[in-house]
């Protein structure tokens, strides 16, 4: 429960990612809550829950296998978006199953570590994103960007610095943390923590293409935006560019600073707050690695760099008659609607869900239920009541006069029952033989008078 607990507090980790749609607001908010407040709290929850995870091999290769599907899963769809603050949110996601990815490795440490970098370069991302949305008038699609290389040439340095760091690029912080974490799966030595290391290998490739598409997009290619707005674009204040020099700084350093605290062998940082089995610490296998099995993340994210600057400053042009064809177009829309998970999951969940709660609480209890026992039946129960007294105003005299004897009748039966009990069994003869001749003496008088 404190697993599932994790996952939706994260509220990211689970293969079907909406949040970036559903949740947008002004970047400093963005870079806020994707850095530090709503990756940290299900990473937090999942290992403050190391006692639980660590004497359940199942439940940490879940965890594991969850965390490198959603760093594919969520780089796939980065690919194909282009909000800027879209691409970079997906990134969130993606880099959140690293993190995860790390944990169910049994190294919590390494994903917090991660956690604790990804905030740095991440929070520049963002903050770089929106000063280029401020220079262009709130526009956020990079389609109509282009050619900010000259105009904005610090926002640039600082995306650009933030990009280089969320790929891994060597001595970047994000090389130092996002490198471990994969080591770490490839010392593992057994089939599944190769199949989630290859999973993370290859989202590694696709978090370096979209990078450099993003950097393309938006600084390189031709201008495509309004003319109104690339004239009045500019860099932004000076107070901005002191958060974004000092964020792109630890963008840089704060990785090689901190490496030896957070995950160094022997460090006492963590103290007592993490738990870890001995059969499960693979540190020591991971730190004496070959060298060339440590270059292959290495490998594939400069690969991604470099066959995206091959596409997008290369043979950009001729790509249109490639992707045109109808099978990347099916890849495309793929990738586009997010792998159809938000698809499924509302027409399993959420419209099931919704009709069977209809037809549940609505119909049956709101307006079945709580009517029938509720405000409504008693207004209908006074009605009843209301037009039953109504009934014996009839305006006439031997009407009435039944009413008031009948009533003398049942206060004469209380008396004899009080005080006369010895005669109370004569009485109801007397009380039943005189009811039956008025309601007869009556019953023919109202004949007569009706004739």
């Amino acid at each position: 429960f404190l697993f599932l607990g994790a996952i939706g507090k994260s509220a990211q980790l689970g293969l079907h990612t909406w949040l970036p749609d559903a949740m947008e607001g002004p970047t400093p908010v963005s870079a806020l809550i994707h850095a530090a407040t709503m990756v940290t709290a299900g990473v937090f929850v999942l290992i403050r829950s190391s006692p639980i995870l660590e004497y359940s091999s199942s439940g940490l290769f879940l965890v594991s296998l969850i965390g490198g599907l959603t760093a594919l899963f969520a780089g796939t769809v980065g690919l194909v978006q282009y909000d800027i603050k879209k691409v970079i949110a997906y990134s969130t996601c993606s880099q959140l199953g690293y993190m995860f990815f790390a944990c169910g490795m049994s190294n919590y440490s390494v994903g917090l570590f991660h956690l604790f970098n990804h905030g740095f370069f991440k929070a520049l991302l963002f903050l770089g994103a929106g000063s280029v949305i401020h220079a262009l008038l709130d526009e956020q699609d990079m389609r109509k960007m282009g050619g900010l290389i000259k105009l904005m040439p610090l926002t640039y340095i600082a995306i650009l610095v933030g990009s280089l760091s969320l790929t891994g690029f060597p001595f970047l912080t994000g090389f130092y943390s996002k490198e471990v974490v994969l080591e770490i799966a490839f010392s593992k030595f057994s089939i599944n923590s190769f199949f989630v290391y290859w999973l993370g290998v290859f989202a590694a490739f696709i978090t370096s293409f979209y990078s450099i598409r993003l950097i393309y997009l938006v600084f390189f290619t031709k201008p495509n935006s309004y003319v109104r707005a690339v004239s009045s674009s500019h860099e932004s204040s000076s107070f901005i560019f002191y958060v974004l020099g000092f964020l792109g700084f630890l963008s840089i350093f704060i990785g090689f600073i901190f490496k030896d605290l957070f995950i160094g062998l022997g460090t006492d940082f963590w103290a007592n707050s993490i738990f870890n089995l001995y059969i499960n610490s693979d540190i020591l296998y991971a730190e004496f690695l070959d060298y060339y099995y440590k270059l292959i993340p290495l490998v594939f994210s400069i690969g991604g760099l470099f066959f995206s600057l091959f596409i997008y400053f290369i043979v950009y042009d001729y790509t249109f008659f490639i992707v045109k064809r109808r099978f990347f177009r099916y890849v495309y829309f793929f990738l586009a609607k997010k792998w159809y998970f938000d698809l499924l999951y509302n027409n399993i969940f959420v419209f099931n869900l919704l009709s069977a709660f209809y037809l549940l609480t609505f119909k049956v209890i709101d307006r079945g239920l709580i009517e029938f026992f509720g405000p409504l039946s008693f207004v209908r129960l006074i009605n009843k009541f209301s037009a039953l007294l109504s009934s014996f105003q009839t305006g006439f005299l031997y009407n009435y006069i039944f009413i008031v004897l009948l009533g003398l009748m049942f206060f004469i039966k209380l008396i004899f029952s009080l005080f006369f009990p010895d005669f109370n069994a004569f009485f109801n003869f007397g009380l039943f033989a005189c009811l039956l001749s008025l309601v007869i003496f009556l019953s023919f008088d109202s004949k007569k008078q009706n004739t």
